[in-house]
């Protein structure tokens, strides 16, 4: 009996193998054919089929998906030697130099009011007038005198000992300044040394309080506006235009 098993399952296996082989076709038993074209022609709208790149790949170009050799860019064209290279507005624009930032001052209000006029001549909207403090400034100072022969005795004892002297402004007239300085502690230092020099009867007085100013700026100054700020010159009160700080 279990002779009969094993014979039959073998039997069995060959004509399996038999089978899907296609070694029984002449009888008509054979399985489904799965080769092509059959297979093409049980495909459901191949055209919507899209191969995708892999992710960082580059583009395969239409002759190289076709097959076809691709076509050969255009050589750029040969620039003879000591001609310019032609460059894109883009980097002209790159290229091009940058006006600097120029500044003066400080103006009290009246210096202000003759420098807008003056610079109302210049391209609107490349300069302006900008709020800034005057700081104070200290003298050390001789005075007030009496009457002009001894203002004239001063200014000789001065000459004797070689010590330069001006007149200083306003409500210390008459009198003699020795010095003018942006802080007190500079002016004591500078009337300690005159005192060494011989200098008996100065003293430390504020010439000028803190009060506003303006400072005239050009942000972006390139040459030609530094040309045109040459007609300032005579409103700019002594102050040189320098760069911004």
């Amino acid at each position: 009996m279990l002779r009969a098993l094993v014979l039959l399952l073998l039997l069995a296996n060959g004509g399996y193998y038999a089978w899907s082989q296609g070694l029984l076709r002449d009888w008509g038993l054979a399985p489904h054919e799965q080769a092509e074209p059959q297979r093409l022609a049980n495909q459901i709208h191949p055209e919507l089929l899209r191969v995708l790149p892999q992710p960082g790949a580059q583009p395969a170009s239409p002759a190289a998906v076709s097959g076809q050799p691709a076509p050969t860019a255009p050589a750029a064209p040969a620039v003879a030697p000591g001609t310019p290279a032609q460059s894109t507005p883009e980097v002209a624009a790159a290229s091009a130099p940058q006006g600097e930032c120029l500044q003066a001052g400080i103006f009290d209000a009246a210096q202000a009011d003759v420098l807008r006029r003056a610079a109302s001549a210049l391209p609107e909207g490349r300069w302006r007038l900008e709020p800034a403090t005057l700081p104070g400034r200290w003298m050390v100072y001789m005075g007030r005198f009496s009457d002009p022969d001894q203002l004239a005795k001063k200014r000789a004892e001065l000459r004797a000992l070689s010590i330069a002297y001006d007149r200083p402004n306003g409500a210390l007239e008459p009198g003699l300044s020795l010095g003018r300085f942006s802080t007190e502690e500079a002016a004591q230092r500078g009337l300690a040394t005159l005192a060494a020099k011989g200098v008996r009867s100065a003293r430390v007085v504020q010439e000028r309080v803190d009060m506003p100013g303006f400072m005239l700026r050009l942000p972006e100054a390139d040459a030609r506006l530094r040309a045109q700020a040459e007609d300032l010159r005579a409103a700019l009160a002594g102050k040189a235009l320098r760069p911004c700080s």
